[in-house]
């Protein structure tokens, strides 16, 4: 893993150097995830934070299984029972 020596600029700034960026694919105004864990600053770019939830979430979803209908079907039920009560 390659490293840089970097400074805190004012403000709290900090230049993440060209070829890291480039690895990462990310450019001047993308979003990125910043996390602070066992002392350590962590970036993502906001890409790779989502596909790092989705697997997260995928372990405990089967395949095929689409969360969103799961959901959508749930309201309609419950729409339903209020309906009828």
């Amino acid at each position: 893993m390659a490293s840089r020596h970097v400074k805190i600029a004012p403000g709290g700034r900090v230049v993440i150097p060209a070829e890291f960026r480039k690895a990462l694919g990310v450019e001047v105004g993308d979003a990125l995830v910043i996390e602070l864990k066992d002392g350590e600053l962590r970036l993502r770019s906001l890409d790779a934070a989502i596909r790092r939830a989705q697997e997260i979430v995928r372990k405990y979803v089967p395949e095929g299984v689409s969360l969103a209908d799961e959901l959508i079907r749930e309201r309609r039920e419950e729409a339903a029972r209020e309906e009828r009560e």
